[in-house]
């Protein structure tokens, strides 16, 4: 069956993930991760996208952005990370690809399910060996660092009237894994780039792109009976 077109709606938020290839290493150390997290950076700003969480992993790299234009998406982590595969192997004196292939998107309702995305993002990087504040935005959420680079969307506005009631309010779920059937929803979203909400959302998102919001069900189609 041929692969459907990536699901991007200019000016929602959406979680991405970049894979390494063969689960191996994107980045070795935390020369390699401050390099791709600069690029990132810039490649973010060039395009006008905006980036709400990120986590940078031995093998992965997972955001939460928005962008006003469908394609800055894929602008941003092409250039990212074609820039980021050409230094990594200069500096490891490595050849070939290095990613597993092409990025994957869920496009998000605005609301619960992106604090939810941003969360997951956060607690990734939380379970990261190198448990360090400069490699993904959960210290920065909590109000522990400092991150210009990162811009709060209106749902993690609203957790409280005050700087302190929103990192505290965010620690809070921060500190409990999403619910199972929560976690199992993202990351089936990932990997068929079905959007993450209500069946609401996801029905009115069907009216406005040229592909299905909802997979298909399993198996042949009932014979109907005579």
């Amino acid at each position: 069956m041929a692969r459907l077109p990536r699901l991007i709606v200019a000016g929602h938020p959406h979680l991405l993930s970049q894979r390494a290839q063969h689960g191996q290493a994107m980045v070795r150390d935390d020369v390699d991760r401050a390099a791709l997290l600069k690029l990132l950076q810039e490649a973010a700003r060039a395009n006008g996208v905006v980036v709400h969480a990120y986590a940078v992993l031995d093998s992965r790299l997972d955001l939460v952005v928005t962008a006003d234009e469908a394609n800055a998406l894929s602008r941003m982590m092409q250039l990212a990370a074609r820039r980021h595969a050409a230094a990594f192997n200069r500096r490891h004196l490595r050849r070939g690809s290095l990613w597993e292939g092409r990025f994957r998107a869920a496009v998000i309702e605005p609301g619960d399910w992106l604090l939810r995305c941003m969360i997951h993002v956060d607690q990734l990087g939380g379970r990261d060996a190198s448990r360090d504040p400069r490699w993904s935005s959960e210290a920065a959420h909590m109000g522990d660092v400092a991150d210009s680079w990162l811009v709060a969307p209106p749902v993690f506005w609203s957790l409280g009237n005050t700087p302190f009631e929103r990192e505290t309010a965010y620690r809070g779920r921060l500190e409990h894994p999403l619910a199972s059937d929560e976690a199992r929803a993202i990351e089936a979203a990932l990997r068929g780039g079905w959007p993450l909400g209500s069946v609401a959302f996801a029905a009115r998102l069907a009216e406005r792109v040229l592909r299905p919001t909802t997979p298909r069900p399993r198996g042949r189609p009932r014979a109907k009976l005579p």
